[in-house]
């Protein structure tokens, strides 16, 4: 015996073989059970979304030794075969919940001799007949303000938990619903929506979709069938427009003016004006109102409608017409300014006329002994007058 070992008696050996001997069963039994959970089968591809009435093709496969392997399927199911790779076919796709599974038998196993079994995720769809759009208990226009229900039936679509109905004002999109129903079986769906229209609403155009998002296995891009958009009609109040109404108008005696009032509203609205005493001056021909110094001095106007009416008033102010006045006077003022004018200008002429005559420095004339040639020589004779016809 060497130093610092310790024999072992009969009765420890043989429990220690007896520990060795059921860790090595547990280690076996645990690959083996993990390789059964596992199951060694290849799905390609492991899920197929498939056209209610088209063709589908799934091949499956393993890498161990097997005692044979199939397909089990209510259409298209493959007899076991000692292939490793096997393929299901169905050319028309017709069973809505259609269960398909590829099983194997493994070669080495333990305990449960049932195969291992993977089952193939398969979606048959069914786009929809049709998709339309209607009003709920209501026919005719709408009133602004009033809330309606809006309808959107989708017919005979599945599988109804890939449908997303979405609603459209134009091209805006307003609301989408998604269902989490199971039911593999074409079914009908209606889906609602709430408005409450208003002006700028009317003539706008609703419209509904239904889509199929069959995912990434699924047709690219996903199939969308949309409604006939349904277009409506917005009944509302009239409103007058100020801007071509103001509440002050100012008249001068003599010079009528013409009041212009517009309303918009849906119906067409119908206009008529209420003097001061309440009387009604015209409600058809007419949105124009002759203004006068006879007129009242508070005007309205009413523009009314089958769904309201809406009233403007306005202030007439009549004032003096001073142009006459004002313009007389201006006259006045241009005539006295031409008297002055021409009073100046006959003096001026009649001085040009007759000239002007100085007898500083005046000479004889040696000729006639005349001073009126200023000492300067002239041809023109000048007779002198005797002293009694200077006299007379």
């Amino acid at each position: 015996m060497q130093k610092g070992t310790f024999p072992l008696t009969t009765s420890s050996r043989v429990t220690y073989m007896r520990l060795m001997l059921l860790g090595f069963i547990f280690l076996c039994f645990s690959l083996l059970t993990g390789a059964q959970d596992e199951c060694p089968l290849q799905l390609d591809p492991q899920r197929v979304v498939v056209r209610y009435g088209g063709s589908v093709e799934v091949n499956c496969n393993t890498s161990v030794a097997h005692k044979g392997m199939g397909w089990e399927a209510s259409e298209g199911a493959v007899p076991k075969t000692n292939d490793s790779l096997i393929t299901w076919r169905v050319s028309e796709l017709k069973e809505w919940d259609i269960k398909t599974l590829c099983y194997i038998n493994l070669k080495y196993k333990i305990g449960n001799e049932n195969p291992c079994k993977v089952e193939l995720n398969v979606t048959i769809y069914k786009t929809p007949d049709s998709v339309s759009i209607s009003t709920v208990n209501h026919r005719g226009p709408m009133i602004e303000g009033q809330q309606y229900e809006l309808q959107c039936d989708v017919h005979d679509v599945a599988p109804v938990q890939y449908l997303t109905v979405k609603w459209y004002k134009g091209q805006t999109l307003l609301h989408q619903t998604t269902f989490t129903d199971t039911i593999e079986t074409p079914v009908n769906k209606a889906v609602t929506l709430l408005i409450r229209p208003d002006r700028a609403d009317d003539g706008a155009q609703y419209w509904c979709e239904a889509e199929l998002d069959l995912g990434a296995e699924g047709p690219q891009p996903s199939p969308k069938y949309s409604s006939e958009p349904l277009s409506i009609t917005v009944y509302y109040k009239p409103i007058i427009n100020e801007t071509k109404l103001p509440s002050v108008v100012r008249v001068f005696r003599g010079y009528p003016e013409v009041l212009v009032c517009e309303a918009e509203g849906n119906p067409k609205p119908t206009i008529s004006w209420s003097l001061g005493t309440n009387s009604t001056v015209h409600s058809t021909n007419s949105e124009k109102l002759n203004i006068t110094e006879s007129t009242p001095e508070n005007v309205y106007c009413i523009a009314n409608n089958s769904v309201g009416s809406d009233i403007r008033g306005v202030n007439v102010y009549i004032q003096e017409d001073n142009l006459p006045l004002i313009a007389g006077l201006i006259a006045v003022i241009v005539v006295f300014i031409l008297f002055i004018f021409i009073f100046i200008f006959s003096i001026y002429y009649k001085k040009a006329k007759m000239g002007h005559y100085s007898l500083k420095n005046a000479k004889p004339s040696a000729q006639n002994g005349n001073i009126a040639q200023n000492g300067k020589q002239n041809t023109i004779p000048m007779k002198k007058l005797p002293q009694s016809s200077i006299l007379a």
